[in-house]
């Protein structure tokens, strides 16, 4: 009917709106594309900076985790302050410490560079997001609109492993993270011209000791996670464990007193809203903490140069992208619960055909579970996102942005942590008794720590002894890797079975019909299911 269309079509975005989606699309795929770039690198910076492995586990680790702690702030303050005015504020310090470490001379200053770097990066993902939201007020667009950023975000993963590959042939492994100056450059030029401003002109003060607790809850539960994983159960995990519980309560409970909360807990009331959040923190957590080793198996195990490697992984990235584009038009036709949900599963194929990899020749059957375990986590990303977003009224869609974000992000840095521990433990326990016995006292206690260790004690040693002490620690990772991915399969099967049925009445922008009208706006409801009175934001150009 004309007259369900008049109202979309007055909230149909321009041509400015779909060029200022792609200056927004710059820091998702430098996002992506940093982290990916990172994994390739690590062998590289193992060797040059000679990092311990706690050392480099925070290296790869710092940079989720500071995104995770600062998310919901930065998200809060971009609804105050204005969301193109802390992009542009994120930009430039992300540009400025991308340098730093690039420059790092030490595992202490390239960890710290990394936090700076988690710390900017965190102003980045929530004002993408939250301006999509206010440009593309039309459910449908919008929903193609966070189609496009997560493509990118595949795009982003795909391109980083073969540029990230090309400049460790031919550069330090600081060319790397220089990547990201460039495209801060572009987007400071091109923010002003094209993406306009918005903020909430209701918005009170941020409260400090609200964003005080919040990373009070979050660093000291991140410290325990991974002093479990690399000592155990220990006095010192224990109490950092409960003070990060202890000062989650005491932000929840601050929460729900303040008239403008640091994070709108009135958000998680809609079903789809929490349950698109749980699928985004464990499937991609798992995702996360698995692609860690396997890009260190590609080079440590199957011996690949960081180019070739990166050719490698090329299939599952194209699968990724391909799989993101699809999503939509897959969407009008079956529930987001259920497409959620089935595609989970076919990455649980891609988990298992992992667990039957070696260390000798199983570099296809490697790629063809990525490829499975990507297509799988695609929809996810893309239907999930879009529940998170949609949910949330206009003036709060810098802190369901923010919510979205610490999700993957916090995810990913726990699957690491996790998944890292049971790698680790595997690799120790097998290694214990498998290192040649000739092997000198240094290069034994180096060589049971990490893989990386061993290949660069068997680069040391004569001929024959650096062969017998590089394949055995070349089978207990490959082992390590394979109890790694059953777990990651099995909890993934556990998420699909829950995304169908939690999700199983959500419904999102993509389902529009041919009235004009999504099934949500015939029943009166928001993309997350729930009622919400839309207050209007203000709005400058």
């Amino acid at each position: 009917m004309s007259t369900s269309n008049t109202p979309r079509a007055a909230h149909a975005a321009g041509p400015r709106e779909w060029l200022g989606l792609f200056v927004l699309t710059l820091p998702t795929i430098l996002l992506a594309l940093d982290a990916t770039v990172l994994n390739l690198a690590v062998p590289d910076i193992s060797a040059d900076l000679g990092p311990s492995s706690t050392e480099l586990l925070w290296t790869v680790d710092i940079y989720g985790f500071m995104i995770a702690g600062f998310l919901v702030t930065m998200g809060t303050l971009g609804d105050r302050i204005g969301r193109r005015r802390l992009l542009m504020f994120g930009a430039l310090g992300f540009g400025l410490a991308s340098v730093l470490a690039a420059t790092s001379t030490s595992p202490e200053m390239l960890i710290a560079a990394r936090a700076l770097l988690g710390i900017t990066g965190a102003t980045l993902m929530p004002s993408t997001l939250a301006l999509i939201s206010n440009m593309f007020k039309d459910p449908r667009q919008r929903g193609v609109a966070i189609s496009v950023w997560v493509t990118c975000f595949s795009v982003g993963i795909a391109v980083g492993p073969v540029l990230g590959g090309v400049l460790l042939e031919w550069f330090w492994w600081g060319s790397v993270f220089l990547l990201g100056v460039p495209v801060m450059v572009v987007l400071l030029v091109a923010a002003p011209l094209l993406l306009p401003e918005y903020r909430d002109p209701a918005a009170g003060r941020i409260d400090a000791a609200s964003v005080v607790l919040s990373l009070l809850t979050v660093l000291p539960g991140i410290y325990g996670i991974k002093r479990l994983a690399e000592h155990g159960i220990d006095a010192f995990a224990v109490a950092a464990l409960l003070t990060g519980a202890v000062f989650g309560v005491l932000f929840v409970l601050r929460q729900r007193r303040l008239a403008d909360p640091l994070l709108d807990l009135r958000l998680f009331r809609s079903r789809a809203f929490s349950a698109a959040l749980l699928v985004l923190l464990l499937g991609l957590g798992v995702m996360g903490g698995l692609y860690l080793f396997i890009t260190q198996y590609l080079q440590l195990v199957e011996g690949l140069s960081p180019l070739k490697a990166g050719l490698w992984l090329l299939p599952a990235a194209v699968a990724l992208i391909v799989a993101s584009s699809l999503t939509p038009a897959l969407t009008r036709r079956i529930r987001p619960g259920y497409v959620v949900g089935g595609t989970l599963l076919v990455s649980v194929v891609g988990y298992a055909l992992i667990t039957q990899v070696d260390s000798g020749g199983g570099l296809p059957l490697l790629v063809t579970g990525l490829v499975l375990v990507y297509i799988g986590i695609s929809p996810m990303m893309v239907l999930g996102t879009d529940l998170v977003v949609g949910s949330a009224p206009p003036e709060k869609a810098g802190s369901a942005a923010a919510m979205s974000e610490t999700g993957m992000e916090f995810g990913i840095a726990l699957g690491i942590a996790g998944l890292g521990s049971v790698v680790a433990a595997v690799y120790r326990d097998e290694t214990a008794d498998t290192l040649p016995r000739a092997l000198p006292e240094d290069a034994a206690h180096a060589s049971r720590d990490t893989l990386a260790n061993a290949d660069a004690a068997a680069r040391e040693l004569p001929g024959p002894l650096g062969e017998q002490l590089l394949e055995p620690a070349q089978e207990a990772f490959t082992s390590g890797l394979n109890v790694a991915a059953g777990i990651a399969g099995a909890v993934v099967a556990v998420l699909a079975v829950a995304a169908m049925v939690l999700l199983r009445q959500a419904r999102t922008g993509f389902e529009e019909e041919a009235g004009g009208e999504t099934p949500a706006e015939r029943s009166g409801e928001t993309s997350g299911g729930a009622s919400e009175a839309k207050v209007p934001v203000g709005e400058s150009h």
